[in-house]
C-alpha cells in the first residue's frame, strides 16, 4: 500500500498522518520523534513494532550520517525486551554497550526535545572474535560445517572450480576423512592428485587433475595469508548468540574485526555462515510476540559484490525463510544499491541516513533510494541530502503488514557510550566468561591429514582459566607482512607439499586456465522420484558438480548434505 497524502497538507494534517501511522497496540523499539516542517514534534513518535523485525530491515546511508549510533540504540533496546542481539563491530565503537554513558547539558536537551526519558545503562555484551585474531572468545568453523560454496566464495573459485570442490567434499564425507581445518582439505586434494589416489580422481567425474591443482594452489595461497586458524576446533555453536542475561536481558554478541579491510570477503562470508547455520538449526517458530534473535549484517556490500549466482541464490532463500525461525537480519550499508533486488525486496523495515549526490552515480543512487519509499509529504530528494546526523527517513512494517508512513525522524541517544569501552574492561569481561573454556583453546583432533599421513592428532591442553585467548599460527608469514612476502610463503608452501618447484605466479592470470568438468552419467530409473526432484531444484542453484553428485548417491548422507541451502553440513563435532 503507497501512502498518498495531498501536496497542501497542512503540518497539522502531516503530524496527524504520522501519529495515526505509528500507534500500535505491542511492545515496540521506540526510534525518535517526527521532523515536520523542519520543527521537531515529541507528541509524532515514530516506533518499530517489536514483533515486525523478523521482517528484516535495511539501515543505510552516507559515511559519517550515523548508522553506527542506530545500530548501538536499537540493539539497546532490543536487549532491554529481552531480544539477543549479534552485531559486527568494525570500527570498534560498538564496544561501549557495556559501558554507561556520561550524562551533559547537550544530552540533556536534545533527548528532552525528544520527549526520551534518558538513563545512562549498560546492557551485557559477549565479546567474540575471528579465530582469536583480536581480543574476544574466538569463533571458529570447521571446514565441512562450512561447506563448498562459502569456501569457494572465501578462495574466489570460479563455477567450474566450485563444483569441483563439492566433488571433494563428497569424497571426504564418503571415506569418513573429517575436513576440520584447510590442512585437512589440502591433504585430501594432494591425495587425489597422487598415484595412489588418481583411480579415486577418476571415479569422481567431473573433477579434473588441473581443476584439483588450482584449488590446491588456492589453498596454500589462504594458508599463506595465516587464514587457517579461523577453521578448526572447537567449532562455535550458533545457539551461544540466542543467550539472555540472568536478568533477563537479551546478551550482546560484539564480533570484533579489527582487520577487515585486510579480509573482507572472509569476514562476510563468515557472518553468512553463522546466519547459515542458526537457519539449519534453529525449528520452524511462526509468528512470535518477539524475535528470538536480530542480527546486524554491516558493510552489507562486501557480501555481494562478485558473488556467485550460486551464492546470491543462497543468500535469497536464506533471508527468506529464516524469518519464519524467528530471526531477524538488518543489512547496513551505504545505498540500497548495494543490496540485490531480491533481497532488498524482503526488507520491511527502512532507516535511510542522509545521502550525498556529488556526483551522476551519487544523484542515482539518491533517485534509486527515493523509488523504494512510500509517496509522502516529503520531498524526499530534497530531504535525503540535507538531513543531519542522527536523523533519518523511516517506515517500517506495521502490525498489520502494511507500510507506515514516512517520517523524517531524530533519532533517540543510546544510553551507553558511543564509542568502545576500554581495553580493560573487554579483557576483563572475556576472561570472566564461562564460554572462554569451551573455546578459548584450539584442539586438533583425529582428521583428514592424521588418516591420511598415518599420524596420529597432536596433543592440546586445556584452555588456561580466566586468560584471554592468545591465537596460534602455522604460517610463516608475520602479521601486517606484505603482499609479495605472502606470495613467497604461498611458493615456499607448495614447494613442500608437492616436492617440486612451484607453479605459483604473482599474476592470477599465469594460472591455466582449468578443464570443463566431465558430464556425469545420466541418472538411473532407481535414483528417480522425490530425491532426484530435489536435485533438480537446488542443482541450479548448488552448482552444476553437486547436481550430478546428488543424483548419483541416492543414500542418507546425500540427504543430509543438502539440507543445507549452502551445502554446510549439520554433522559438526561440538
Amino acid at each position: 500500500m503507497r501512502m498518498a497524502n495531498k501536496p497542501t497538507a497542512t503540518t497539522a494534517e502531516k503530524l496527524a498522518t504520522i501519529q495515526q501511522g505509528y500507534t500500535l497496540e505491542g511492545a515496540t523499539i521506540e526510534l525518535g520523534a517526527a521532523i515536520v516542517d523542519g520543527e521537531i514534534h515529541k507528541e509524532a513518535q515514530v516506533r518499530l513494532p517489536l514483533a515486525m523485525m523478523n521482517r528484516h530491515g535495511l539501515v543505510a546511508g552516507a559515511t559519517g550520517t550515523g548508522k553506527t549510533v542506530t545500530l548501538h540504540m536499537i540493539a539497546e533496546q532490543l536487549s532491554t525486551a529481552g531480544v539477543p542481539v549479534f552485531l559486527a563491530d568494525i570500527k570498534g565503537d560498538l564496544s561501549g554497550l557495556a559501558t554507561p554513558a556520561t550524562g551533559s547539558e547537550k544530552l540533556t536537551a536534545r533527548t528532552s526535545a525528544l520527549g526520551q526519558q534518558w538513563e545512562a545503562k549498560n546492557f551485557p555484551v559477549e565479546f567474540f572474535s575471528l579465530g582469536g585474531d583480536g581480543h574476544g572468545i574466538p569463533v571458529r568453523a570447521t571446514i565441512t560445517s562450512f561447506g563448498p560454496i562459502l569456501l569457494s566464495r572465501i578462495m574466489d573459485l570460479n563455477d567450474t572450480q566450485e563444483s569441483s570442490l563439492q566433488l571433494i567434499f563428497h569424497f571426504a564425507d564418503k571415506n569418513n576423512l573429517e575436513l576440520i581445518d584447510l590442512k585437512d582439505l589440502r591433504a585430501v586434494i594432494q591425495y587425489l592428485t597422487s598415484d595412489e589416489g588418481k583411480a579415486e580422481l577418476a571415479n569422481l567425474g567431473g573433477l579434473s587433475k588441473a581443476t584439483a591443482g588450482v584449488i590446491l594452489r588456492e589453498l596454500v595461497g589462504l594458508e599463506a595469508q595465516g587464514m587457517e586458524k579461523f577453521f578448526g576446533e572447537p567449532e562455535f555453536d550458533t545457539a551461544e548468540l540466542l543467550r539472555t542475561a540472568p536478568d533477563g536481558r537479551g546478551v550482546i554478541s560484539c564480533l570484533e574485526l579489527p582487520t577487515l579491510q585486510t579480509k573482507p570477503l572472509l569476514f562476510s562470508t563468515f557472518l553468512m555462515w553463522l546466519l547459515a547455520d542458526l537457519f539449519e538449526d534453529l525449528p520452524e517458530a511462526g509468528d512470535l510476540d518477539k524475535p528470538k534473535l536480530v542480527f546486524f549484517l554491516d558493510e552489507a556490500h562486501l557480501l555481494f559484490n562478485g558473488a556467485s549466482k550460486a551464492f546470491l541464490e543462497a543468500i535469497t532463500t536464506t533471508v527468506r525463510l529464516i524469518r519464519s525461525k524467528g530471526v531477524g537480519i538488518f543489512f547496513v550499508t551505504q545505498t540500497p544499491k548495494d543490496v540485490p533486488a531480491d533481497v532488498l525486496g524482503q526488507l520491511a523495515n527502512r532507516v535511510q541516513h542522509a545521502l550525498r549526490a556529488f556526483t551522476p552515480e551519487d544523484a542515482k543512487a539518491l533517485k534509486a533510494t527515493v523509488s523504494t519509499f512510500p509517496v509522502s509529504d516529503y520531498d524526499l530528494e530534497e530531504t535525503l541530502t540535507s538531513a543531519g546526523i542522527g536523523e533519518a527517513v523511516i517506515t517500517v512494517m506495521n502490525e498489520k503488514g502494511a507500510p507506515t508512513p514516512v517520517a523524517l525522524t531524530r533519532l533517540r541517544a543510546p544510553e551507553s557510550v558511543m564509542g568502545p569501552s576500554a581495553d580493560d574492561l573487554i579483557r576483563s569481561t572475556v576472561a570472566a566468561s564461562s564460554l572462554l573454556v569451551k573455546y578459548g583453546t584450539a584442539v586438533d583432533n583425529l582428521s583428514a591429514y592424521e588418516k591420511l599421513n598415518g599420524q596420529a592428532a597432536a596433543p592440546t591442553g586445556d584452555a588456561a582459566p580466566g586468560l584471554p585467548p592468545v591465537p596460534a599460527s602455522s604460517s610463516g608469514v608475520p602479521s601486517g607482512a606484505s603482499q609479495a612476502d605472502i606470495d613467497a610463503e604461498a611458493r615456499r608452501i607448495e614447494e613442500e607439499i608437492l616436492g617440486r618447484p612451484s607453479s605459483r605466479s604473482s599474476s592470477p592470470e599465469s594460472f591455466p586456465a582449468p578443464p570443463a568438468p566431465v558430464p556425469a552419467p545420466a541418472p538411473t530409473s532407481q535414483q528417480d522420484g522425490m530425491f532426484g526432484d530435489i536435485a533438480g531444484a537446488l542443482g541450479g542453484a548448488l552448482g552444476g558438480g553437486l547436481k550430478s553428485l546428488v543424483r548419483s548417491m541416492g543414500t542418507q548422507l546425500g540427504r543430509d548434505l543438502m539440507r543445507g541451502v549452502f551445502g554446510t553440513s549439520s554433522r559438526r563435532r561440538r
